[in-house]
């Protein structure tokens, strides 16, 4: 059952009783069932869209969860400012994007999302808390990454990055193979504040990881042209594309993905510096695209993402040559580096390597593929993504979160009656199962 609710009804939601228990949602885009509880109640927040205030002097705003990423970007802009943090996607709500503690292509020097949250209000089934990293720092840390089970966000208060242009400044280059994209990324990223790989998942050979590398800064006034300085931080994107839904489940297969990444690779410049993009060009393609994830076909796609601590580079390239081998049709994967992990002891990032990458999910060697991944993460420290995952297998989560037990001590006291619950959380065991509803 799924409700819509007001700031005003959240904690009488939260403080009745629901056999299959209580789980928030804004705009539903975890590729996973992080905001879904099979039984029991969905309380669909979009509804708290409001602004509260935005300081324009110190580059603070304070809004409700379920106000998007988009129209706060669109809000934001003409002031001079923009999101600290955003993912692939502009559609998000920013409690989405607190409970996920989602990362950018900025992790390296900026960190993820709620690396740049001052405060917010938590409803829980046990009172309203006022949470920021020094009044309520426990509370505060388990909540990012905590995919919902802490508590329902309902507004929150974050530091905005200051901006000249609604423009990116961009170079592009392309690596050989994954050593050379590695060594590029590792030597070159700190001069810039956003980077990204694009990386063939079906090269293989001397070219296995061939990769197209492109990386930049928000663009300066006076780095654009004359005629676009007027508009310069005018921002209103629209998809002007849409996916059919009668594309057949076959279209993409090992051959059209195999043309299209020669393709994509061998019209990147091997070389190219400065051009200037619009912001939701660089940062969020596929928005432009409506219904992209029809081009899977009915069956849809699996997203999957993990990460490894540095000195693993050899489980990266082993990961890329299991991808290869299998032949897995995915013609969207793209590497990141991470920086500095921050304290959440479910928050995703840590130092190291990131690899996300989709795949069509009717697929027939896509299930044993990634559990075979799955096992080579856990072997070497690193992690999935739970705001990604549909299909992680319990017995692995403590390896790859192994502060898993310090964050059930904090939800437990946030949650004692184990109100809260999703198919997310049930399917991995997070909260202990002889204390949930």
């Amino acid at each position: 059952m799924a409700r819509p609710a007001r700031r005003d009804e959240v904690d009488a939601l939260l403080g009745e009783t629901y056999g299959r228990g209580v789980i928030g949602r804004g705009l539903g885009r975890s590729y996973g069932d992080a905001a879904q509880c099979a039984g029991g109640l969905v309380i669909d927040l979009t509804r708290l869209d409001r602004v509260h205030y935005v300081d324009a002097l110190k580059g603070l705003v304070k809004v409700e969860a379920g106000l998007s990423l988009d129209l706060l970007m669109r809000l934001l802009l003409p002031l001079g400012w923009f999101v600290p943090v955003t993912p692939g996607t502009r559609h998000v709500t920013v409690g989405g994007a607190l409970t996920a503690d989602i990362h950018g292509k900025n992790h390296h020097v900026d960190g993820s999302f709620c690396d740049h949250v001052e405060r917010f209000t938590l409803v829980t089934p046990t009172g309203t808390v006022d949470v920021s990293p020094e009044a309520e720092p426990d509370l505060f840390w388990a909540t990012a990454g905590g995919m919902g089970l802490t508590g329902v966000v309902v507004d929150a208060t974050v530091r905005l990055c200051p901006v000249e242009t609604a423009f990116v400044r961009v170079d592009t280059e392309r690596a050989r193979d994954l050593d050379d994209a590695l060594h590029r990324m590792a030597g070159g990223d700190h001069r810039y504040q956003y980077s990204v790989a694009w990386v063939d998942c079906l090269a293989r050979g001397a070219s296995l990881g061939r990769s197209v590398l492109t990386r930049g800064h928000h663009a300066r006034l006076e780095e654009l042209p004359d005629r676009a300085r007027p508009s310069a931080l005018d921002f209103g994107p629209k998809a002007f594309l849409g996916a059919p839904r009668w594309l057949p489940s076959t279209l993409l297969n090992r051959a059209s993905v195999r043309v299209f990444n020669a393709m994509w690779f061998a019209k990147a410049p091997s070389l190219e510096r400065g051009r200037i993009q619009p912001l939701h060009a660089f940062f969020h393609p596929l928005d432009g695209v409506r219904n992209w994830n029809l081009l899977y076909g009915r069956r849809g796609l699996v997203q999957y993402q993990f990460a490894l601590p540095l000195g693993q580079e050899a489980v990266l390239g082993t990961a890329l040559e299991r991808l290869s081998l299998a032949r897995c049709p995915s013609f969207l994967a793209v590497l990141k580096r991470f920086g500095p992990a921050n304290p959440g002891p479910l928050s995703f990032p840590i130092p190291g390597w990131t690899l996300a990458l989709d795949a069509p999910a009717g697929w027939g060697g896509l299930a044993p593929l990634l559990d075979g991944l799955d096992e080579l993460v856990a072997e070497a420290g690193g992690r999935v993504y739970l705001a990604k995952d549909s299909r992680l297998r319990p017995e692995l989560l403590p390896a790859m979160y192994p502060r898993l037990d310090e964050w059930r001590r904090v939800q437990a006291k946030a949650d004692p009656a184990g109100l809260l619950q999703s198919d997310l959380d049930r399917r991995l065991s997070l909260i202990e199962r002889d204390r949930a509803r």
